[in-house]
């Protein structure tokens, strides 16, 4: 919770997530099966945010709330009165038909006026200069316009609203979610309101933690509401959040008379000519997930640069472009393919050697886009036992559609890639997505979507899905499923990132500096 356990919003975000319909059905379950009337929801859903609006700008005394015609637009209206309550100025600013509104949201508008504050109808021509909208100069700008309900791209007097919102330069609170934003993918639908912070209710949308969110979310909060536990348990989730609970869960103490044995032998394929830094990433960073034996076949050339950085290797040198590495795949138990392995005949050759095993394995970089051009071939297209790591264009290869398509709607993505292909699946960028065969950790029918929020623009760097893929292989080698390693690995990796930005920032920011931490968040405590 905030410092004050009386308010009733918290930064800690639950974990489980859904979608827009999903949320709109825990409302009605918690009036229509628990007794909880509407307006009752709504008012706490507006004292939430005034007392998330008051901590985060305790100097504010004039606000300017943007309301439009629905049940978003009702919590504006409740702000407004708790606003005229507490001596503060409040400036309705109405967006649509005054004579729409109806109900719950109706009842709150009269309050609002009753209470003092001032109203307006929007006037798209109106509120040019710096800190205004509509002549009013406000301190805060209160964002209480679309909510989850919209579909289409947003038009007409709502686009100028965004508009003049984004153009006040005023600090931004946007209830329930930034006016514009898609709630199930994170789109933004034509434009919508970059916020400083946002308050969601009831349930966590997951279109707040991926896509485009983050650039217009801002810091998120979430309110409960006090609906009962009964309420969200009543509907399964559509995603969840990865957190620290899972990992302590997944990554337990290790016992005393444990060896390196115990621990998994991770075998890194990859590194062709130019590219072995790739595959050191990768084995390094299996070894500080703690994975008990790392090997690396690549290049002859790399050889020695591989010892220097890192002698607790084993490495093989494959030089001929049809290698055998048979020898090196027995003795592994799981395979990291394709951090710097190119696509010429030898990068062929090995990744083929690897998909005739049986062991599980990572798969990311040209190990990706191999595979996409062999997708004919079913036998080598499809398996039960790997984790594949793509990023947006790596994920169009796959699936033959353009990088927009992709963007356009990251979760279907994610699970299309899995169902397509197996095993789980990473789609990496802002908001990585996991996707795993139904039932593997939730027991659900439906195939299990993990979101993960850590992570930062300064990763944006080469090499850093090479330490991801490598972060992977290690918690598989010791023992973790396919959907936990995969979930694990995105988690630690990206919260690696954070660390390492804490203290110098992001740009200038390398792989290789996550590799300290990584070793930290493997061992919670």
């Amino acid at each position: 919770m905030t410092s004050d356990s009386s308010k009733q919003y918290t930064s800690e975000l639950p974990s489980a997530l859904y979608r827009a319909a999903q949320v709109r059905e825990l409302d009605r379950i918690a009036i229509e099966e628990h007794g909880i009337p509407g307006f009752d929801l709504m008012s706490r859903a507006g004292q939430a945010a005034f007392d998330l609006l008051r901590d985060r700008w305790p100097q504010a005394r004039r606000l300017c709330v943007f309301c439009g015609v629905g049940n978003n637009g009702g919590d504006g209206y409740v702000i407004a009165a708790l606003a005229e309550q507490a001596g503060f100025e409040a400036h309705v600013v109405q967006v649509g038909a005054s004579d729409r509104i109806q109900g719950d949201a109706l009842t709150a508008w009269q309050r609002a006026e009753a209470e003092g504050a001032s109203f307006e109808t929007f006037n798209p021509q109106g509120g040019d200069d710096a800190g205004t909208a509509g002549g009013y100069h406000a301190d805060v700008m209160v964002d209480a316009l679309l909510g989850t309900g919209l579909n289409g791209d947003v038009r007409g007097d709502y686009q100028a609203a965004i508009d003049a919102i984004n153009r006040s330069g005023c600090p931004v609170l946007a209830v329930d979610i930034p006016s514009g934003l898609c709630a199930d993918t994170g789109r933004v639908l034509g434009c919508a309101v970059v916020a400083d912070c946002s308050i969601s209710f009831i349930g966590l949308k997951q279109g707040l933690l991926s896509g485009q969110a983050p650039d217009f979310v801002g810091e998120l909060y979430f309110a409960s509401l006090d609906v009962p536990a009964q309420v969200q348990s009543a509907l399964s989730p559509s995603s969840a959040l990865i957190g620290a609970a899972q990992i302590r869960r997944w990554l337990p103490p290790r016992s005393r008379l444990s060896h390196k044995g115990n621990h998994g032998h991770v075998l890194v394929i990859g590194g062709d000519l130019g590219m072995g830094g790739a595959a050191v990433m990768a084995a390094e960073a299996a070894a500080r997930a703690g994975a008990g034996l790392i090997s690396v076949v690549t290049r002859p050339e790399h050889i020695s640069a591989i010892l220097g950085r890192r002698p607790e290797c084993m490495v093989l040198g494959a030089g001929a472009d049809s290698p055998d590495i048979r020898s090196s795949l027995e003795k592994a138990d799981v395979l990291v393919v394709g951090p710097g392995i190119g696509q010429h005949a030898w990068g062929q050759s090995l990744l083929k050697q690897a998909l005739a095993t049986d062991l599980p394995m990572v798969l990311d970089a040209d190990g990706l886009n191999l595979l996409a051009g062999w997708q004919q071939d079913s036998q080598l297209a499809r398996r039960g036992n790997w984790v594949l790591t793509p990023h947006p264009g790596e994920a169009a290869r796959l699936l033959g559609i353009s990088t927009e398509e992709v963007a356009r709607d990251r979760f279907a993505t994610v699970q299309r890639l899995q169902q397509q292909f197996g095993g789980a699946v990473v789609l990496k960028g802002a908001g990585s997505l996991v996707a795993a065969a139904p039932g593997a950790e939730s027991g659900e029918e439906n195939t299990a979507l993990w979101v993960c929020r850590s992570g930062n623009p300064g990763m944006a760097t080469g090499g850093m899905g090479d330490v991801l893929s490598g972060v992977i292989g290690g918690l598989l080698a010791q023992g973790l499923s396919l959907e936990q390693a995969a979930a694990a690995g995105v988690q630690i990796h990206a919260a690696a990132g954070d660390r390492a930005v804490e203290q110098a920032g992001q740009r200038g920011l390398l792989a290789t500096d996550l590799m300290p931490y990584i070793r930290r968040l493997v061992n919670p405590r």
